[in-house]
């Protein structure tokens, strides 16, 4: 055994501590590992297959590796290839790639048609879910809602949830069980037989149950099952290894329950909870060393964590040095925060080992178009460019075109039913078959399409606006639209309706006023959202060694940097109103936040403005402590004694960080009244009536200097 160890430390430079060592030689039975971040799990996991094969003298053939995603996939295959290049293959895949080897063998007489995957198709899942939302609603579906509906189905097949309890289920939005209900009748009913990438799933593990012979063959294929990113495995993909793995039960599952991100995909990290009540038998283990980051980070990501009830009780430590503290910035606004994040960018010489990690992807088009202006090379992990063809990014480019034809009747009848004029359902239906005139539009309206007394006259101030617009800058014209055109009061009204997320939508146009804030003309508004659609779809594709990385918490794990900055820290975002009404779901935000902060190796940034996350709150309750344990830990320098100064005593005085914010009100013993501009753990900024000045936040708490006004 040691043989083994020591031959790969000569072979491969890599050197497993003790519980590294541990696992990769505990190979019968079932075995829990726990993996701390950066703890070295995929090493180890590769390691283990090693040993199986040179030392015990397993074929490559007899092991199976299932991880969660391809991208795991390919990079333990490459990690597998480059640790042993003389052995032979050994098979790695996704749960899917499983289910799908053994739906396919079990209907290999009977006829079905894929329908995920081709879109195109006329089939295809997501087009066959738009027929059954008109049907339903005599409405076309949102793409918003159209992914809610797909992750909602998902989340139900993967939870293995019978139809009988449909009915006790959260809609993502009003009849959206029907339409699943629809859905499913209709591929059941179908010649051929339809099957979707869930049903995959459900019929290996139906196929398995009922198949004797199917399953004694797939037992007998493997002595050896790992499991990577078990945290992120649903019940029936958990369901189906048990089964794998019923006849040898030498099973080895590699998670860490406080990474399990995904229960919206119906992930189910309380499984990890109760391995032993699966297997009575089974060895735990916890890989706790964190190999990454500094001891400062880890410290306080490992407290910060702690906080949670349903988990596995671990203490994460390292053995690098403390490092730099945590920087805690409250910004005055998001305007501020990207301001504040140019500036840091501009000081690097170097962008490659850097990320600006966010809760959700609407954050990074704002970051992308400041990026891309000032020709700062990125990538986008998880890039969506949904975004531009978004209906509400749609209705306000149709608004503008409109206003500078406004014969276009046609462009009028997109956006018609978006305004106040209240358009019955049959009035809309004229206006879609009117062609475009010679004539204003609203003049072809008022001849065409019966309206009542109160219609014309919301029209008549309609066309004064449409009119208004064709000289404003496309701020303007956004805020006109939204206010004058009556579009926010629409969003309200359709968000109420159709169960959508009304400040999402406000986000958005949020955004297309930031977006158009520097722009002259509508023309150069609607050039400028062409070109970041370009520079996204190309970020997603391209990526070099001196790109700065930008990605959403959920994409980034796995990943690793030295400089990490966590920005849109805010209550609403992080976590979101629904985490915070719900406590597995306020858990399930935590260890979101604990992936983000555990990403960075030396510098960690935590930036928030507006309404502060509690979790930025919380970070640096721990934060603060561990600094001044650590600076007190520090040898002593020989200086020369200090006069010991006299300190007024001020029971006024603010005796703690938490009593002072950005845009407090705030009088210096020294300077006089002024106001918080900006405050982290070492600094705080005051403008006073004639100067801004900086002071160490230390001195002001020690010497009283501080009082709230």
């Amino acid at each position: 055994m040691s043989d083994f160890f020591e031959r790969k430390k000569q072979q491969l430079g890599v050197e497993l501590n003790k519980i590294q060592k541990k696992a990769v030689t505990k190979t019968q039975g079932p075995l829990l590992l726990l993996a701390c971040p950066g703890s070295g799990k995929t090493t180890t996991m590769i390691m283990r297959i090693g040993y199986l094969i040179e030392e015990l003298n397993i074929s490559p053939r007899r092991i199976k590796a299932i991880t969660f995603s391809r991208a795991s996939a390919k990079d333990m295959i490459e990690r597998y290839e480059r640790f042993f290049p003389e052995l032979s293959p050994v098979d790695f895949s996704t749960i899917h790639s499983l289910a799908f080897q053994i739906t396919r063998e079990h209907l290999a007489e009977d006829d079905y048609i894929m329908i995920e995957g081709n879109d195109a198709n006329r089939l295809s899942k997501k087009r066959l879910l738009r027929d059954f939302y008109l049907a339903e609603n005599n409405e076309p579906i949102t793409d918003d809602l159209l992914e809610e509906l797909v992750s909602f189905i998902s989340f139900v097949k993967n939870k293995m949830l019978q139809k009988k309890k449909w009915k006790q289920l959260d809609e993502p939005f009003p009849n959206a069980i029907d339409i699943f209900a629809t859905y499913e009748a209709f591929k059941e009913n179908h010649e051929p037989r339809l099957v979707d990438f869930d049903d995959m799933l459900t019929i290996a593990l139906d196929a398995l149950s009922k198949n004797s012979k199917l399953l004694s063959k797939y037992q007998q294929r493997w002595d050896y099952v790992m499991t990577d990113e078990s945290q992120d495995t649903s019940m029936v993909q958990h369901a189906i290894v048990e089964m794998l793995v019923e006849r040898h039960r030498n099973l080895c599952v590699v998670a860490d329950d406080d990474q399990s991100i995904y229960t919206w995909r119906a992930a189910e990290p309380g499984y990890l909870l109760k391995f032993r009540e699966v297997y009575p038998d089974a060895y735990i283990m916890k890989m706790e060393r964190n190999y990454r980051s500094s001891g400062t980070i880890v410290a306080t990501a490992n407290q910060f964590i702690k906080k949670n009830k349903l988990r596995h009780d671990k203490n994460m430590f390292t053995h690098l040095p403390d490092g730099e503290p945590l920087v805690i910035r409250r910004l005055a606004s998001q305007e501020a925060q990207l301001k504040y994040i140019v500036k840091e960018l501009s000081g690097l010489d170097d962008y490659g080992d850097t990320a600006i990690l966010y809760r959700n992807n609407s954050s990074s088009t704002l970051l992308m178009d400041e990026l891309d202006r000032l020709g700062i090379p990125f990538y986008m992990k998880d890039a969506d460019n949904r975004f531009f063809s978004h209906w509400v990014v749609q209705d306000i480019l149709n608004f503008m075109r409109f206003s500078l034809r406004p014969e276009r009747v046609d462009l009028y009848s997109k956006v018609a039913s978006k305004t106040n004029a209240y358009w019955s359902a049959a009035q809309l239906r004229q206006l879609g078959r009117m062609q475009p005139a010679t004539k204003h539009a609203f003049e072809e309206i008022s001849l065409t399409v019966q309206l009542k007394d109160y219609q014309l006259r919301i029209i008549g101030e309609q066309r004064k606006t449409f009119d208004a617009l064709q000289e404003m800058p496309p701020l303007k014209v956004i805020r006109s639209i939204r206010r004058d055109l009556g579009y926010d009061q629409m969003l309200a009204s359709r968000a109420e309706k159709f169960g959508m997320k009304l400040d999402y939508l406000q986000e958005i146009l949020s955004t297309l006023e930031q977006i158009a804030e520097p722009l002259p003309t509508m023309a150069d508004f609607a050039k400028r959202l062409k070109q970041l659609e370009a520079v996204t779809n190309q970020a997603k594709v391209e990526k070099t060694d001196d790109m700065l990385t930008l990605s959403t918490m959920h994409s980034s794990k796995g990943l690793e940097f030295e400089r990490v900055y966590l920005i849109d820290l805010v209550e609403g975002v992080v976590p979101t109103e629904e985490d915070a009404e719900d406590a597995a779901l306020l858990e399930e935000a935590r260890r979101l936040f604990y992936v983000g902060m555990t990403r960075a190796k030396r510098h960690l940034e935590l930036i928030s403005y507006d309404n502060e996350s509690r979790f930025v709150e919380e970070v640096r309750r721990i934060a603060l402590p561990n600094m001044k344990k650590a600076q007190s830990q520090k040898p002593a320098t020989l200086v020369a004694p200090k006069a010991k100064i006299a300190i007024p005593d001020n029971p006024d005085a603010v005796s703690s960080i938490e009593e002072l914010h950005e845009g407090a009100a705030i009088r210096h013993r020294v300077f006089g009244n002024g106001k918080i501009t900006e405050i982290d753990e070492e600094k705080i900024g005051i403008q006073f009536a004639k100067e801004h000045k900086e002071f160490l936040l230390e001195i002001c708490l020690q010497y009283q200097l501080l009082e709230l006004v």
